[in-house]
């Protein structure tokens, strides 16, 4: 590829502003893709790579204050004229384009309120429009989950013809098919909302609702998913949440493709983390009881440099297997082990943890917050990493585990599956199967066994730790199927 505009639309992004593992992606794999797509490459034929991200009112203060202002525009969404601010920052080769609506972004939070689709489908055309504004031409153009998914629809209708786009080819990646943007047809959304004739209404319409994921994957060229698993997975009624019909019909046409998340491994460094208690790194992997026992003694804890810590940093919701650990609990608790809980989610689980906390309070601590540097902390402390989920798309945590030397013990289900394989077969961790809280204990029960072996032991650490979980392999299938959408 030479000379070619990547353009990829999202609605969080790391450093800035995240929710969850969408920003994590977007914060990571932009940069990735402009160092590997010009690797080599004359000045003079570089490709560029752009980023769309909604302007929320909650951004990170010190990165705020480096946007420059560049222009403003008037957004029109059906009856709706809307100003657009856009601001502007550029890192590492990537030129972020912010879009400015304080009616829309100036929130408590991203997402969860009543107008979250006109919201979206303002930011969608909002993209679309600026594009235009700042006369970028997109060779790809590359929108992440249901919040942009109007953005392929938008130019199959409102901007069909238009020679801007004649050019253009559009991926949708779905990063979790459970949320679609999936809404009533009783209150006109298509036309009234989303601006959209109801001539064109067949793009967005399915099992009589207006379903933004179905139209994103309707009108795009190429669909991805961010593991080959999971790309497989959904096409099974029962994990397709309702699109199975539709996901059929993109398999056949061709158009899947599952390409595994990375991390950036310089965020998650252990030897350059500021918020471990001490530093390492895959030679210095005995230190990882140092952080044990600062952590035991933070969140007070019996010290015991020797004793297995198990940890779980999670959204505490049942698709993440909690109630698989719920009924195994006990039995867990009887081994000669700590287990460190951090995460929010349904109020039925965290009071089941805290309850469980004042039961065990010599071998427990359930911390009910998002707190991303007592993440790290947990990481780097522990030795066994519990991720059992019911459905993971991808999965981000069992890969930073792996870099903090915290070994994973997950259920193999899609990006879980793609990454982590059993020990038994040479692998990078421990795995189970089937969702039966039995086989999970049985497993774990393995897992703790193996710790008391400590050369063994430190040979699975660095075995996980020596595993590469960075951008650059998954950067290199992006751009392959940029390259393979592009002919």
């Amino acid at each position: 590829m030479e000379n070619k505009t990547i353009v990829i639309v999202a609605s969080e992004c790391q450093p800035f502003f995240a929710s969850g593992g969408l920003g994590d992606v977007i914060g990571s794999l932009p940069q990735k893709i402009y160092k590997e797509v010009n690797n080599k490459l004359e000045d003079d034929k570089k490709n560029n790579v752009v980023v769309f991200l909604p302007l929320y009112s909650k951004f990170t203060k010190d990165l705020r204050n480096k946007l420059v202002y560049v222009t403003q525009l008037t957004v029109k969404l059906s009856w709706r004229q809307q100003y657009c601010g856009i601001f502007k920052y550029v890192e590492k080769g990537v030129t972020y384009y912010f879009l400015d609506n304080e009616y829309y972004f100036k929130r408590g939070n991203y997402y969860g309120y009543f107008d979250d689709a006109e919201r979206f489908a303002f930011f969608s055309k909002a993209v679309v429009d600026s594009i235009i504004h700042l006369d970028i031409q997109p060779d790809i153009l590359h929108m992440n989950d249901w919040q942009t998914g109007l953005i392929p629809v938008y130019l199959r209708t409102n901007y069909y013809g238009d020679l801007r786009f004649m050019n253009t080819k559009t991926i949708f990646t779905i990063h979790n098919i459970e949320y679609q943007g999936n809404y009533n047809l009783d209150q006109d959304i298509i036309e009234d909302v989303f601006g959209i004739d109801m001539n064109d209404a067949y793009i967005l319409e399915y099992k009589g609702r207006a379903n933004i994921m179905k139209g994103a994957m309707e009108a795009s060229n190429f669909v991805s998913t961010v593991s080959p698993t999971y790309a497989n997975e959904i096409l099974l009624p029962e994990k397709s949440h309702g699109l199975y019909e539709e996901l059929l019909r993109v398999k056949a046409e061709g158009k899947l493709r599952g390409i595994l998340n990375g991390i950036d491994k310089d965020f998650y460094n252990p030897a350059k983390d500021k918020a471990l208690f001490v530093k390492y790194d895959k030679k210095t992997s005995e230190l990882k009881k140092e952080n044990k026992v600062n952590l035991q003694q933070m969140l007070n804890l019996p010290v015991d440099e020797n004793i297995p810590m198990i940890a779980m940093i999670t959204r505490l919701v049942s698709h993440k297997g909690i109630t698989l650990v719920r009924d195994a609990f006990e039995k867990i608790m009887n081994e000669p082990v700590q287990m460190v809980i951090l995460g929010t989610g349904d109020v039925s689980f965290e009071g089941f943890f805290k309850d469980m906390e004042n039961r065990h309070g010599n071998k427990l601590r359930a911390i009910i917050a998002f707190n991303q540097d007592l993440s790290r902390k947990i990481y780097a402390a522990s030795d066994i990493f519990l991720m059992p989920s019911i459905a993971e798309p991808c999965g981000l945590s069992q890969m930073i585990a792996s870099r903090y030397g915290s070994v994973p013990l997950v259920r193999r289900t899609g990006g879980l599956a793609d990454s982590i394989v059993d020990f038994t077969v040479k692998g990078n961790g421990y795995t189970f199967d089937n969702i039966d809280a039995g086989e999970m204990y049985t497993v774990l029960k393995r897992a703790i066994s193996d710790y008391y072996d400590q050369d063994g032991w430190a040979e699975k650490v660095k075995k996980v730790m020596n595993v590469d979980f960075g951008w650059t392999k998954s950067a290199k299938e992006y751009i392959k199927m940029y390259q393979e959408v592009l002919g």
